[in-house]
């Protein structure tokens, strides 16, 4: 299992391509295999980004980005938008995307759903508002299926929610936490929750945010496997999946959120999951503990595969908003409560930019050596092991790695040696 992190610009538009396997790729460099699933992080390639007026805020890109259109990448399943704000929500890049979104969803933040759909240029069905997650309500967790591959196997997943800052008079102050799961290659002989799965696609999606009928509860994924080195490869095509709303999640008692050892039980026909945290201009963990309590420990999502996070610290006066990126200490503060395996960089490109919001904004540059100093002096991940910290230039790409408990369990069965370190 693996993930593919592709910088698009300097600053945070990402490509996400989860893969149930290291993969085979065709002769134009994109992986073959079923079951992938792509996610596009607030694009903005080129031109201008506005706030309410040129005068009173105005960014340029300073770095190039590595495409000059979004034709040049595979559709994406998924294209996240974090908020309304133009450097995330930018409407020239994401009117490159075609007007039916054919293959593509657009979610969220609600109000920058509400300025899409104003665009009235795109399929309103498919740009949906992202629900505020909230532990009462398990519907706020949205949950794509991947349907199995082989007959008894169990069915995977991608589930979203979004986490917002309370009382924050900027709105920047978010996050977006994605798992994975791929689906099993093996039958499990153990007792499931049938699914109920009417084998929506993505370009048939036209469903409500609130209520279901469909009920699930996904067993738990067995525990952390061996890190793995990052390396490089190209871009990943896009799957599609089916899409519905969570109905049901599993309870989970007032335990501390770093007791994940026993948070599970291992089982070789159950795929581990992997989990990335999107959050460019911060978030405090107390904002987080809810949903990491609620709903990586159950489902087995921890230590956290990915932290996507700023290193450089915002600071604005009190009347335009503040804090505007909490930067390496926001940062470290995530990283080491979810026992995050890699932070990358977010949000750090030096813009040109002008007009009257920004005269007074301090900006506290880190460079990654500075941020992994600080990581690597405090508390240690899971296992002891260091978090590994990354910074992306425009257009590189990383693979992290996962090694699938499937594939060692059936190598352990006829004696074959792995070609990892066993745990």
């Amino acid at each position: 299992m693996s993930l593919s992190v592709r910088h698009l610009n300097g600053d945070a538009t990402f490509l996400l391509t989860f893969s149930p396997k290291k993969d085979a790729r065709n002769s134009f460099g994109y992986a073959t295999t079923a079951n992938h699933f792509s996610v596009l992080l607030d694009p903005w390639l080129s031109g201008d980004s506005t706030i309410y007026h040129r005068k009173f805020a105005l960014a340029k890109h300073t770095v190039p980005s590595s495409i000059d259109h979004l034709s040049e990448i595979p559709p994406p399943n998924v294209v996240l938008i974090s908020q309304e704000k133009s450097d995330h929500c930018h409407e020239e890049t994401l009117r490159q995307l075609e007007p039916s979104l054919r293959h593509t969803t657009i979610l969220a933040q609600p109000a920058a759903a509400r300025k899409i759909r104003g665009w009235k240029y795109f399929n309103a069905s498919k740009v949906l508002a992202l629900p505020i997650y909230s532990e009462r309500r398990p519907e706020s967790v949205l949950r794509f299926c991947l349907p199995c591959q082989t007959p008894g196997g169990i069915p995977g997943e991608v589930t979203i929610a979004f986490i917002n800052a309370k009382l924050d008079m900027t709105g920047l102050h978010n996050a977006i936490a994605l798992t994975y799961r791929p689906p099993s290659e093996v039958p499990s002989f153990e007792p499931t929750t049938t699914f109920y799965n009417h084998d929506f696609r993505l370009s048939d999606l036209d469903l409500p945010l609130q209520g279901s009928p469909f009920l699930e509860q996904l067993p738990p994924t067995p525990p952390e496997s061996p890190r793995s080195t990052p390396s490089f490869s190209p871009p990943l095509s896009p799957r599609p999946g089916s899409f519905f709303p969570a109905t049901a999640t599993s309870s989970l008692s007032s335990s501390a959120v770093p007791s994940i050892a026993s948070s599970s039980t291992y089982s070789p026909s159950r795929p581990k999951t992997m989990s990335v945290l999107y959050s460019p201009h911060g978030l405090a963990y107390a904002h987080v503990l809810p949903y990491a309590r609620a709903h990586l420990v159950p489902t087995a999502a921890l230590p956290l595969t990915l932290l996507l996070h700023a290193f450089d610290r915002v600071q604005n006066v009190w009347y335009l908003g503040g804090n505007i990126s909490t930067g390496m200490r926001g940062g470290l503060e995530l990283a080491q409560s979810l026992l995050a395996r890699y932070w990358i960089g977010a949000h750090d490109e030096d813009k040109e930019s002008s007009g009257f919001s920004i005269k007074n904004c301090v900006t506290r540059k880190h460079t990654r050596q500075e941020v992994d100093a600080l990581v690597r002096g405090g508390r240690r991940g899971f296992s002891g092991a260091p978090i590994d910290v990354l910074s992306l230039d425009c257009g590189q790409e990383t693979l992290i790695e996962v090694p699938d408990p499937q594939v060692r369990e059936r190598r352990e069965r006829v004696g074959e040696k792995p070609s990892w370190p066993l745990p």
